[in-house]
Formats: structure tokens, C-alpha cells, sequence
């Protein structure tokens, strides 16, 4: 497996070595944010989770709250920064440009569950009411794309993706433009929505949340490096769990939309309506150990170092620790 956690994804022991990380467990994260009060509703928390999360108040009060108090103070001090440089070139730059926060994890690990909440809570702060929340599934190239690609199967993988694209989303974002637009993608029918756009106008902050948001920079033919997603974000996210626990998670959200989504006989997915509760299992098990399996641990694992932030889950999908990097 990739990255420095080892063979079961765990992470290293910084009592045991020098570490660029400050690692808090729950409790003493979360009482940084011990006398803010959630300004989220049990019933917005409910709307916000994803099949198979155990979100509730209390993770919000605990582990989101802290975490949208840590990035207001990133965003506040970004725009320090920004008029010390104005005053520096006497006012020769532009208007500053939106917060970039890249959110990274492995499927069924939550990554858009964390993403809704931090949108929700970032945007009640005054300071940054206007968060936008773009995924990368938009850009993946269209079925027929990959199909015609050899790539069908490897959905979810950096090749899979239109990464010309989304890196010319990203770098319009940056560039301060006034309207970005970012393609549409239905996890009903599995596929890019022809003509249908997400338009991003002058956020303050946004959030893009996605599988390999953290990849490095690829190598040209000509043997120069390019630019990757990660060098235009302002702060970075991985949410991180055991491989086994992610991949029994999986599992039990491919069974939860085999009795809900999968239902739509407009979905991709409706074939796995029929099947028998062990049969939806082991062809799960089969998805998981043949697709998404080897794209965690190829390619997702090894960016979790990029990250500023790690968000550690245990078993039941509850934050148990959470490992900063140090500045």
C-alpha cells in the first residue's frame, strides 16, 4: 500500500518519531471549540447525511465545529496576507481571490458528508457567507469517453478524469474570475449530464471535494513537471479509516441502495435490484476488491501526507482523532 501508514492504513506513531504533524485526539480537539455553539439544526445535520455516516450533533459540535473555527482563522489570515501584499506593490495586484480548500478520501469514507457539513458551517460565518461545494465526478469523462478509452472499468481513477479541465476550473477560481462553470454528474445514471453546468459565482470560499484532489503533479513526456490540483489549494483535507473498515462500509452502503436507488429503473445500478442479499454482497466485495480497492491504495492513500489535515474515523465512522500539520 502506498503512503507512510503501512499494509492495514494505519498511520505512524509520532510519540515514536519526529513527525510534521500535531496529532489531538477527540476530546482535546474538541474543546477548542468548547464555548462555540453549532449553528445546525438535528434536522439539517439528518439532511446532510450520507447513507451509511452516523453524523449527529454531536460530531458537529465536536469535530466540524473546531475544524470550520480552524479554517475562518486560515481564511482571515490568507486575507492579511492579501493587503500586505497590496501595500507591498502599492495596490498593483487584483482583488483577492477565493479560499481553496481540496478535500480528499477513499469512496464510502464520507469525504461528501464532511464536505456538506464544512459548507454548511463555513457559511455562517460572517466573515465568508458565500461557500460554494464543486465534486470532481463532474469531470470525469462521459461514459462513451471512457468506454472508447479502455477506461469503463477504471472509473474513479486519476486517468479517468478530464484532468485538463478541471485544472483550468481550478485555475479560473484562482485567477479571481467573476463565473466559473463546472460540468454536472448523476450518480442515478452513473454518468456526466450532457449540457448541464454548476455555475460559481465570486464565492469567498470553495470547497472541491473528490477522490484525487491530492495528486501530485504528473511528468510531461518531455520529462518537465507540470502543475497539479493540489498547488492551487489554500488548505487540504484527507478524511482516512482503516482499509478494512472502508471496505465494509462499502458494502453495507451498496446494500442499503440496493434497497433504495438502485430501485429506479432509470439507475445504472437497477440490475443489482434483483440480486439476493448475499449475492449483492459478493459482487460488492467484487467491485470493491477489483476497482475501488486498488485506486485507494495505487493512488488516494499515498496523497494523505499532501494533506494539511487529516480526519482519522474509527469502526463506526465517528472521528477519533485528528492530525494537523504543523506550520
Amino acid at each position: 500500500m502506498g503512503g507512510s501508514g503501512g499494509s492495514n492504513g494505519s498511520l505512524p506513531d509520532p510519540s515514536r518519531e519526529a513527525s510534521p504533524y500535531v496529532e489531538l485526539e477527540r476530546a482535546t480537539w474538541a474543546a477548542l471549540a468548547s464555548e462555540t455553539e453549532s449553528p445546525l439544526t438535528a434536522d439539517e445535520v439528518s439532511r446532510m447525511r450520507g447513507l451509511g455516516d452516523q453524523l449527529d450533533l454531536r460530531e458537529i459540535v465536536e469535530v466540524y465545529l473546531p475544524l470550520s473555527r480552524l479554517l475562518s482563522l486560515y481564511v482571515e489570515s490568507a486575507g492579511k496576507l492579501h493587503r500586505a501584499q497590496e501595500a507591498f506593490l502599492h495596490a498593483r495586484t487584483p482583488p483577492r481571490t477565493p479560499f481553496v480548500i481540496g478535500l480528499a478520501g477513499s469512496v464510502a469514507v464520507g469525504k461528501s458528508t464532511s464536505a456538506r457539513v464544512l459548507q454548511q458551517l463555513l457559511a455562517r460565518w460572517p466573515e465568508h457567507p458565500n461557500v460554494e461545494l464543486v465534486t470532481t465526478d463532474g469531470f470525469l469523462y462521459p461514459n462513451a469517453e471512457l468506454v472508447r478509452r479502455g477506461l469503463l472499468q477504471r472509473k474513479g481513477f486519476p486517468e479517468s478524469y478530464d484532468r485538463r479541465k478541471l485544472m483550468k476550473f481550478v485555475v479560473d477560481i484562482k485567477s479571481g474570475k467573476d463565473e466559473v462553470e463546472a460540468p454536472v454528474y448523476s450518480h442515478l445514471v452513473y454518468d456526466v449530464v450532457p449540457d448541464e453546468k454548476v455555475v460559481v459565482k465570486s464565492p469567498d470560499i470553495v470547497i472541491i471535494e473528490g477522490l484525487n484532489v491530492l495528486q501530485p503533479a504528473r511528468v510531461r513526456d518531455d520529462g518537465r513537471t507540470g502543475l497539479g490540483l493540489s498547488d492551487f489549494f489554500d488548505f487540504s483535507i484527507f478524511i482516512d479509516a482503516k482499509v478494512g473498515h472502508i471496505r465494509e462500509w462499502y458494502v453495507d452502503r451498496f446494500l442499503r441502495l440496493r434497497e433504495t436507488a438502485f430501485r429506479d429503473p432509470n439507475s445504472y445500478f437497477a440490475k443489482y435490484a434483483a440480486l439476493t442479499h448475499d449475492s449483492a454482497v459478493d459482487e460488492a466485495r467484487r467491485i470493491w476488491d477489483t476497482i475501488n480497492g486498488p485506486n485507494l491504495e495505487q493512488n488516494v492513500l499515498p496523497t494523505r501526507s499532501r494533506a494539511t489535515l487529516v480526519l482519522r474515523k474509527d469502526a463506526d465512522h465517528s472521528v477519533r482523532y485528528v492530525r494537523l500539520r504543523k506550520i
